[in-house]
């Protein structure tokens, strides 16, 4: 039996053979290490993260989620659900909490989910996968798996802005938020002094208003290379993208030469625990890791 069991819900960019797809690779060989065992809630749906700006409204967007917390109640009692994609995990928090304080919402979603044979009768708890490894396993567990420390490596630690609003990791500061630093000193590199941390990436701005979100996204890159980091790590599958993709164009634009890798957190993880670079999804990466790729084939 794992030591830690969870209700898995991939979202939509994090599932096999989609964009972060490399992201589940890394999270699927660092649960391995730490025995934690990750069933994938069954029939899972999109968390609806944007119908409702797309004038669906919110009902549909609360029976989405809530459609989820059905099937994971249903088919993997009394475990939580884990998402590791920051805007499937803001939006599945956000409908819980409307869920339980609106009896009229919670009627008026359950009278949707009769049509597809279903009830809410208890939301299970709803995590993103770094609350899982800093609260229900602690960084003094984590740092016991790591085998080829990251020394000398410098990483600016981006935490974005949803996994920060409005729930956020326990007891962090949402002006200043630790977690990713000291995660990155439990496997052995060196955070950097990171201003840009908790600044938005522009989300879904780099399709419809690409200079704004090109604007946000140079700022977040130069404060990195301000702080001599040689890559940035995010919890985020969007920020990850953005930050990542659109260094290219950005380069053009401004003039600029950004070339700096974009991981995330798990991708550190497994090759601190000793994974190859296979192992922790480095071969998905637009701009290649190189440090953690020779350190992950040593």
């Amino acid at each position: 039996m794992a030591k830690k069991e969870y209700a898995f819900y991939p979202g939509c960019s994090s599932q096999k053979g989609a964009s972060a797809s490399n992201y589940l690779v890394s999270v699927e060989s660092m649960c391995k290490t730490l025995d934690i065992k990750m069933t994938e809630i069954p029939d899972w749906n999109c968390c609806a993260a944007s119908i409702s700006y797309a004038e669906a409204g919110n009902l549909p967007r609360h029976v989405l989620n809530a459609r989820n917390f059905a099937l994971a109640a249903d088919n993997l009692p009394g475990q939580d659900i884990v998402a590791t994609c920051a805007a499937c995990w803001l939006g599945a928090r956000e409908s819980k909490e409307r869920l339980e304080h609106s009896s009229v919402l919670l009627e008026d979603t359950n009278t949707a989910l009769k049509e597809a044979g279903l009830n809410i009768k208890v939301i299970p708890e709803i995590k993103h996968m770094v609350e899982v490894l800093i609260e229900d396993l602690g960084y003094s567990e984590l740092a016991s798996h790591v085998k080829k420390p990251l020394a000398g490596m410098k990483i600016a630690g981006y935490v974005g802005c949803q996994t920060n609003r409005p729930f956020g990791i326990h007891g962090e500061s949402f002006e200043n938020p630790m977690y990713l630093d000291k995660l990155i000193e439990t496997v052995g590199a060196e955070p950097t002094p990171y201003d840009q941390k908790v600044t938005c990436c522009g989300g879904a701005l780099a399709f419809s208003e690409p200079e704004k979100a090109q604007a946000q996204i140079k700022d977040i890159i130069e404060s990195a290379y301000d702080s001599g980091a040689d890559m940035v790590v995010t919890p985020c599958p969007l920020c990850q993208a953005n930050v990542e993709v659109y260094q290219g164009q950005i380069n053009k634009r401004y003039g600029t030469k950004f070339n700096i890798p974009v991981l995330y957190y798990s991708q550190l993880m497994v090759v601190a625990y000793g994974g190859s670079a296979k192992d922790a999804g480095l071969n998905g990466q637009v701009i290649r890791a190189r440090k953690l790729e020779d350190l992950a084939g040593k």
